[in-house]
């Protein structure tokens, strides 16, 4: 019986990063050996055990056999003899095929050392392309390790582009595709993981509604400080560098969904990309199994965002139903993401970046004007039933619009100052 430290912890110690999770593979061994020893067997598909103390993972060596389609389709096979090297062989990229045993020597039969060094994401075997999650998480390792100038072998690139094109993509399952989605949106880079699965092919195929987003045109006239290009990957990377908030992140890369499939002469008229972009946001949700959590606030970020772009323009009655519709009074939260999320859209446009984002500001300003109205003085006042109602969003409407002539008095004076 032999004990080998595997894939990712091996992997984060080679590189220096902090190892959270550490995995086993035991060698020379059996179930009812490990039952013995007080291992609990966790495992549905293979032998996996719960170490008795640590309650770290311990999997038996194992080979595999493709079998069907998608990632479960197929047959494991484990025994005594499996040795290290045919457990590592079936691993998915080099890096993760590093074994480490007690004594800390390093069992590395596919270079996967070597691969660190040079930054290169690369397939172990062509046995990759049997298993379509593959595809997703070479994507995700890219986010993961971009910091790190980590690339994908063009071997490899060139396997995944076989395989988007082979139809097993349509195989995952959507608790799958939306487990490596948001697991690449937590990390430092989440752009690249859409860049990646562009590359590849494969984002037309997972993600439908992401892909036409390459395509849109950024006019100048109505986007000053853009061009042709790919804003969604800016907006992407600002969104994750403004927030750890994972539905943010989501909404900041899916709202702008209806431009995607309109005609380029009706891309930027949000009147008719609205509607086609929350059918377009609810069809993704669905399809992938999206939390209702990141699903409404995409929604609402679609259905806002260019309001609050133009907040300094907008009426303090729709401002007001901005907040109202956001539901604010009950989800302060919510205005606050939706709000990161219009601020990435802006500072993701070329050129953009360093500039300010005022509108954040001025609906923050608005809110809390409008939350400053007490409801209990409505009704001491004798307002009942239904016009308490309607005194309320009459005394919030005018709070906010006091403080929108304030907002845009004291930017004109500083504007002023500023010429003088």
């Amino acid at each position: 019986m032999q004990i080998y430290l595997v894939g990712g912890a091996v992997r984060d110690s080679l590189l220096g990063i902090q190892v959270h999770d550490r995995d086993w593979v035991v060698t020379g061994s059996t179930p009812e050996e490990m039952k013995a020893l007080g291992y609990l067997p966790v495992g549905k598909d293979f032998p996996v055990f719960l170490h008795p103390k640590t309650k770290e993972e311990y999997a038996l060596a194992r080979t595999e056999k493709k079998s069907g389609t998608g990632y479960k389709g197929f047959d494991c096979f484990f025994a005594p003899d499996v040795s290290i090297e045919d457990d590592l062989m079936r691993r998915d990229l080099t890096i993760n095929a590093i074994a480490k045993t007690k004594q800390g020597s390093l069992i590395d039969p596919y270079q996967g050392k070597q691969d660190i060094n040079t930054r290169t994401l690369r397939h172990v075997s062509d046995a990759f392309a049997e298993d379509p999650v593959r595809v997703l998480r070479v994507a995700r390792f890219a986010a993961k390790l971009a910091s790190l100038q980590f690339t994908v072998a063009p071997e490899t690139m060139a396997l995944m582009k076989q395989m988007a094109r082979s139809g097993e993509l349509a195989h995952l399952t959507p608790e799958r595709v939306w487990l490596e989605f948001t697991k690449a949106l937590a990390t430092e880079n989440p752009q690249i993981f859409l860049s990646v699965l562009r590359e590849c092919g494969a984002l037309a195929v997972i993600f439908p509604e992401i892909d036409p987003l390459f395509d849109v045109p950024e006019p100048q006239k109505s986007h000053p400080g853009t061009g042709t290009g790919n804003h969604v990957l800016r907006v992407a990377k600002k969104a994750a560098a403004l927030t750890d908030s994972l539905p943010v992140r989501f909404a900041a890369i899916v709202h702008d969904s209806g431009k995607g499939i309109a005609p380029e002469n009706e891309c930027f008229f949000h009147k008719n990309t609205q509607q086609t972009g929350l059918k377009q946001i609810q069809s993704l949700c669905e399809r992938i199994k999206t939390p209702t959590e990141y699903r409404d606030l995409a929604l609402l970020v679609c259905e806002h965002h260019s309001g609050i772009h133009q907040i300094e323009e907008l009426e303090a009655e729709a401002i007001l139903t901005i907040l109202n519709q956001v539901d604010v009074w009950r989800k302060p939260q919510r205005l606050n993401d939706m709000l990161l999320c219009c601020q990435a859209d802006f500072q993701g446009r070329a050129q953009c970046d360093e500039k300010a984002y005022p509108q954040k500001e001025l609906a923050e300003r608005a809110y809390k004007a409008a939350q400053a109205i007490n409801i209990q003085e409505i009704v001491k006042a004798g307002f009942q039933g239904k016009a308490i109602r309607e005194e309320l969003n009459r005394r919030r409407t005018e709070a906010t619009r006091k403080e929108m002539e304030d907002a845009r008095y004291c930017g004109q004076s500083t504007d002023n100052n500023q010429k003088k």
